[in-house]
């Protein structure tokens, strides 16, 4: 391998996707190169933090003013798209409009909309007077729709507010004990979230609204959680499903999570929270599996000092 190589590399090993082959290419050259030895070592380190690091608390202000000039943005961009491709386009998106308000016509004559269609935002009444969602207002999740401009507002205790557009805007209120709800948290923790800050929100409302002493997750959620937790590649949004999944009530499904999670997961962070929740749920109800991962982390000469310091301290606290 060359030098110019090595992050890249680097990034595949930490990532766990890298080839045998690879992987000795990388061991040969640091051992001959001081330099991106030293580069290698960096790279370690700052991949250990990520996820570590103290969550920021993003203020309602903040939070407007970023979606104020997100929405300016994509506006410009559209109206630049609009006018470089009028010109050349203009007829067929005549034709298309034709084509598409005729069969608009008729699917409506059908009653085909459906209730997407037939209900537009304006109508949807307000949290405040309507304790749950009417049915027009859940979305139709089958065809796996693109849930955009997704919102969560505060709603009384007990009540979890989410607003998106799909066909039309929905704003849905519902209890997080409500089966279309979980349905709905799933989704977009699983299929909807395409950045790392839309599937952290969408964590952090199941922290808020289904730890303990809270509402019981459904399986759907607890599998998308445990979904992100093995596969996300951004090891801070890999952390908070840890965490969620550790505020819980403890389950098999659960601990089998945490034990992969533990054994597995590249960022000594995950592996902290990991520890953690293992731990805590031994104290409850000793399991033979969570007591030897905590044992073989312990005794790890490989494995993070922190890491290797917190599992032997768990270990101590069980009644074993």
């Amino acid at each position: 391998m060359e030098c110019r190589e090595l992050t890249e590399l680097g990034l595949s090993r930490l990532l766990g996707e890298a080839s045998p082959s690879e992987r000795d290419a990388l061991a040969s050259h640091v051992e001959e190169c001081a330099r991106c030895a030293a580069d290698l070592a960096a790279l370690e380190e700052t991949w250990e933090s990520l996820g570590t690091d103290p969550d920021a608390r993003v203020t309602p202000a903040f939070r407007a003013s970023t979606l104020d000039l997100l929405e300016d943005e994509l506006a410009r961009r559209r109206i630049r798209s609009f006018r470089s491709s009028s010109r050349v386009f203009r007829p067929i998106w005549q034709a298309a409009a034709l084509v598409l308000a005729a069969a608009g016509g008729f699917l409506a004559a059908r009653g085909g909309l459906g209730t997407r269609a037939a209900a537009p935002a304006a109508a949807a009444a307000p949290a405040s007077s309507s304790p749950v969602a009417p049915a027009s207002a859940w979305p139709d999740l089958g065809g796996a729709p693109r849930l955009s401009n997704v919102a969560y507002r505060s709603e009384a205790p007990g009540r979890v507010g989410i607003e998106f557009d799909a066909t039309t805007r929905h704003s849905v209120v519902g209890s997080p004990d409500d089966p279309r709800l979980s349905s709905l948290i799933a989704y977009l923790l699983s299929k909807n979230a395409e950045t790392a800050g839309e599937k952290s929100r969408a964590i952090e409302l199941v922290s808020e609204n289904f730890g303990l002493g809270a509402a019981v997750a459904s399986p759907e959620i607890v599998r998308a959680l445990s979904t992100t937790l093995k596969r996300d590649r951004n090891p801070g949004v890999r952390k908070k499903a840890a965490e969620a999944l550790a505020s819980l009530r403890s389950t098999p499904e659960i601990r089998t999570a945490l034990l992969d999670s533990l054994a597995n997961d590249p960022n000594a962070g995950v592996r902290l929270v990991a520890v953690d929740a293992l731990a805590a749920a031994a104290k409850e109800a000793p399991d033979p599996r969570t007591i030897e991962s905590l044992r073989e982390k312990a005794f790890d000469p490989q494995e993070n000092g922190f890491v290797r310091a917190r599992a032997a301290s768990a270990l101590k606290a069980i009644d074993l």
